[in-house]
């Protein structure tokens, strides 16, 4: 068989032929490489004994896209793909909301203020403890005793309340 680039020149009408006859305007060049994959695959399973290559490609390039449109169209159902102004009208989560941390600090008025910062540093704004020890510049271990010593405190703190 003849090499790959001499088949594409010569089903290129046949491959556009067969994207007009199936409407595919939107994402056309997806479409078209999947059109060159299914020559590819056609040029690969053919046998010669079954009938004539042209024919053979035809029904494969076309069964191809038709699976290709189905899966697009099925993903297409499933998901929801939002445009870019959607994205640009949400808010971040991370802007730090006064009432939040004021709450939070409540709960810790016994605490120490190297615990103190292990809550509002991990509750509140989400990091690890390895970050957190970078950013005070202390090992992971000091930080995960601030991390101890605040959990029994507000623990205790916590079941006094309940209590009362």
């Amino acid at each position: 068989m003849e090499s790959f680039e001499q088949l594409v020149e010569q089903y290129q009408p046949m491959i556009q032929k067969i994207i007009n006859s199936l409407h595919l305007y939107k994402n056309k060049d997806e479409f078209y490489q999947q059109a060159l994959i299914a020559l590819w695959e056609a040029s690969r399973r053919f046998n010669p004994e079954k009938g004539s290559f042209t024919n053979y490609a035809y029904s494969y390039i076309r069964g191809h896209l038709l699976m290709e449109l189905r899966k697009s169209y099925r993903d297409s159902e499933r998901n929801l793909y939002l445009k870019e102004e959607f994205w640009a009208g949400i808010e971040d989560d991370c802007s730090v909301c006064p009432l939040e941390k004021e709450t939070l600090l409540t709960y810790c008025s016994t605490l120490t203020p190297s615990q103190r910062k292990w809550v509002l540093d991990s509750v509140f704004y989400g990091y690890s403890i390895r970050e957190i020890a970078e950013r005070e510049k202390v090992s992971v271990s000091a930080v995960k005793q601030w991390r101890t010593g605040a959990r029994e405190k507000i623990k205790d703190l916590i079941h006094s309340v309940e209590n009362i």
